[in-house]
């Protein structure tokens, strides 16, 4: 039963600050609102949508089909900030209405904390967008997972966190694709090859599938009581993650043909008999020269994904892209020793995140961001890491 202040507040003012939100955290929220508008240009924005947009409706729009979806694509660019914000000022709103009727007694405290919890994920999510500002930050991603040290429990570990990507991306609306997939001798997989792709068709388009990835690149740790150790010991294992851009047309990369080479093989795995009957699999070879160091280094993409062989070349050629776009991104990234885990051995004391499945905690080492919802993290509720690494690194206006 609530009581009106009698027993809390000596007084009727303080019995409005006897709700668990002030009237300085509901100014923080309409203070932050406008501070986006400005910082984001939201007047400005609303302009060039209309300009933009204005565009479109010229009856000769898709004569040029590649001309206009790179138009589409470019208003819809514009009018997801635009919407992001309507969002923000709608949920501020909302909430300064709610606190002033709860003076009246028209609404509850309860319902005055549920507009604050709107309001603020609204804002959270509009600040987190916005630190996803470089250029390669709204593609879709190439992820790869490769078991490191401790045998079979560190394949089965790869294998759990393949199965924790896949339901975060199936969660935000990403499709995923694998490429390639190595078994593990007796139980897990030894590695994976995942492309994770926004669902393009309608308007619920996802975006920055790398923007959001990224934050994963590098060693994770496993600690629990190892189903495949007969005398019921603690086992830490390892498995490396390696997310780059996943490049596509509008996008130019370099590739000598000098330096290509192809292989074909017979795939097995998830496409049944009939796969093996022919030799769909691809393997690309390309020798990569380091433009600072002249050092030569091999790079080699299998690619089962199809039947079709020439489909196969063909993703196969665009993960090349893929890794050889990422490779110049990074040179130019002043954060690369911080985001790029790939020299480090996958072993102790080069872990980003540590998942300890007895002492029910995930803890990210970066950040110290952790919970203790184990289950949760491994069904793919990674967004408090994401959110907590690119609030930690944010990109500066430069980049």
């Amino acid at each position: 039963m609530k009581i009106k202040g009698f027993l809390f507040c000596i007084s009727l003012d303080l019995h409005y600050l006897c709700s668990m939100i002030t009237q300085d955290q509901l100014k923080d929220i309409l203070d932050r609102a406008e501070k986006l508008r400005h910082y984001l240009k939201i007047d400005q924005k609303q302009m060039e949508w209309e300009e933009e947009d204005l565009r479109t409706q010229a009856p000769d729009f898709w004569d040029d089909p590649k001309r206009a979806e790179e138009q589409m694509k470019k208003v819809k660019s514009i009018r997801k900030w635009i919407d992001g914000y309507n969002n923000v000022r709608s949920k501020a709103d909302e909430l300064q209405l709610a606190f002033d009727f709860y003076k009246e007694e028209m609404v509850t405290e309860q319902e005055v904390d549920d507009d604050y919890q709107k309001a603020v994920e609204a804002i959270e999510t509009l600040e987190l967008m916005n630190m996803l500002r470089q250029q390669e930050d709204p593609m879709d991603c190439v992820l790869k997972i490769n078991s490191g040290a401790g045998g079979t429990e560190a394949q089965d570990w790869a294998q759990m966190l393949m199965r924790m990507y896949m339901r975060w991306a199936e969660a935000h609306g990403y499709k995923v694709t694998v490429s390639s997939l190595l078994e593990g001798d007796d139980a897990g997989i030894k590695s994976v090859t995942m492309q994770i792709e926004g669902q393009r068709s309608g308007e619920q388009g996802s975006e920055y599938a790398y923007g959001y990835l990224k934050s994963e690149n590098g060693v994770h740790r496993l600690v629990r009581v190892s189903p495949y150790n007969a005398q019921g010991k603690r086992m830490t294992s390892f498995a490396s993650v390696f997310v780059t851009p996943l490049v596509d047309d509008t996008i130019e990369v370099y590739v000598d043909p000098a330096k290509l080479s192809w292989d074909t093989f017979r795939s097995s795995g998830a496409g049944g008999q009939n796969v093996n009957k022919v030799e769909s699999g691809v393997r690309l070879r390309y020798w990569y020269t380091d433009p600072d160091t002249g050092e030569e280094e091999e790079i080699l993409i299998e690619n089962t994904e199809t039947r079709d062989q020439p489909k196969n070349k063909e993703r196969a050629l665009k993960l090349l892209k893929s890794q050889l776009y990422d490779r110049a991104m990074k040179k130019r990234l002043e954060a690369q020793a911080k985001i790029e885990a790939g020299k480090k051995k996958i072993e102790w004391g080069s872990q980003i995140r540590s998942y300890v499945f007895d002492d029910k905690r995930v803890k990210d080492h970066r950040t110290n961001y952790q919970t203790s919802d184990v289950d949760g993290v491994m069904n793919g509720k990674i967004d408090g890491f994401i959110k907590a690494y690119l609030m930690e690194f944010p990109v500066s206006d430069e980049c």
